[in-house]
């Protein structure tokens, strides 16, 4: 067990996760229907829970912590963020997405067309999840728990934690039973390995979070 300043990064972990998963889970069943009825304008509702609250809670504290155990993580906090990758490398995996889900959509509904329910709201949701969930799920707890052996082990275990993170809006929404009865949730399992594989691979948290963007994206458009 790697330590920086004589804390132990094992129990580090275990404490954030709970304290993580317990406000998020606060946040989707209380403190975001509050924002949504205080701020009546959806755009600026959205804009305060995606790019302002989920920031405050998700990037800051993970990126604080990468550096806090700079010694013991995989990547370092400016070697994530800076390091020059050749983005062609992953167009098939963005190619991939855009056949699966133009496909998908089209089996769906009998045609590929933009949903009525896409707009600017939408738009604001796209522009932070990829930074704020990768920066978290991959820039933080896989990044910490990743060695030069065995890397399956922490990626799926980060899968897992993916999935457990989409339980309380899940529930809250309605979704729970039915992500579950029409195998939706392999679907989140299947992007977290991929997002994991091309972290390790470029260690830059930018990749997998454009991934993840555009997989939100076309989603957002097109179901």
């Amino acid at each position: 067990m790697k330590k920086t300043s004589g804390i132990p990064k094992n129990s580090v972990l275990i404490v954030y996760a709970i304290v993580f998963y317990g406000i998020w889970t606060a946040w989707e069943f209380w403190a975001k229907g509050l924002i949504t009825a205080s701020v009546p304008n959806v755009y600026l509702s959205q804009l305060i829970k995606s790019g302002v609250i989920k920031n405050l809670v998700w990037t800051l504290p993970a990126v604080l912590l990468v550096n806090l155990f700079k010694s013991g993580v995989y990547v370092g906090t400016r070697e994530m963020f800076t390091t020059k990758v050749n983005p062609l490398k992953y167009l098939p995996i963005f190619l991939a997405f855009t056949v699966y889900l133009l496909v998908g959509a089209f089996l769906q509904k009998g045609k590929i067309a933009v949903s009525e329910a896409f707009g600017l709201d939408k738009l604001i949701v796209v522009l932070f999840v990829g930074i704020t969930e990768e920066t978290v799920f991959r820039g933080w707890l896989l990044n910490a728990t990743l060695g030069e052996k065995k890397k399956w082990l922490p990626v799926a275990a980060n899968a897992l934690m993916f999935l457990l993170i989409h339980f309380p809006i899940w529930i809250n929404e309605g979704q729970f039973v039915e992500n579950f009865r029409n195998l939706g949730f392999l679907s989140v399992l299947i992007l977290s390995v991929i997002f994991s594989g091309t972290f390790i691979k470029s260690k830059s948290i930018w990749i997998p979070a454009a991934l993840h963007m555009y997989w939100d994206l076309l989603m957002f458009l097109f179901y």
